[in-house]
């Protein structure tokens, strides 16, 4: 079996990556990072709701360090770019890393993310940077365009059936503000 550390960005989002990989028999730990997310409780919510989804699949699932004021530092100079701009860009890389670091001190062979299932989100990008993130740590990207097959839909339906908080912004506060 594959070990393979899933990047979470929210549970809604991860309700149809975590069983499908699991049916494919991937050995799946969920990786949740939020150092993005504004304020504190809606970084709470989301937790919340990620370790529903954990329970639910039967799943192991970890944090990554909550610290907002570092990923602030690392997006600074890019707060008035437009949704899906530079500023996202620099997020995905830094969340794919952070997942990427995980994985290796997991001792996992592959990463993916679900944020490849946003409708929203640019997925060439995203399995871009997920590529680089994971060869330069030693691990192979399994990609994966979740939004696929109607998974979009799809997440929204389990979403609704567990139970899970559904947001309705990207986390960061910039997103928060438009």
């Amino acid at each position: 079996m594959k070990n393979l550390l899933l990047h979470i960005c929210c549970a809604p989002d991860g309700s149809i990556p975590v069983p499908d990989l699991i049916s494919e028999g991937w050995n799946v730990t969920g990786f949740f990072y939020g150092s993005n997310i504004h304020p504190l409780d809606e970084y709470m919510k989301r937790l919340e709701a990620v370790n529903i989804l954990k329970s639910h699949n039967n799943i192991e699932c970890v944090a990554g360090k909550y610290n907002p004021a570092e990923w602030l530092k690392s997006v600074e100079g890019l707060e008035n770019e437009p949704e899906g701009g530079e500023r996202c860009t620099r997020c995905f890389k830094i969340q794919l890393e952070a997942c990427a670091d995980e994985a290796v001190q997991l001792g996992c062979e592959y990463i993916s993310t679900t944020l490849t299932i946003s409708p929203h989100k640019n997925v060439n990008l995203i399995n871009s940077i997920g590529e680089n993130a994971a060869s330069s740590h030693g691990l192979k990207w399994e990609e994966r365009i979740w939004r696929k097959n109607n998974g979009f839909l799809r997440s929204v339906k389990m979403s609704r059936e567990l139970g899970l908080y559904r947001q309705n912004y990207c986390g960061c506060v910039f997103s928060f503000r438009n």
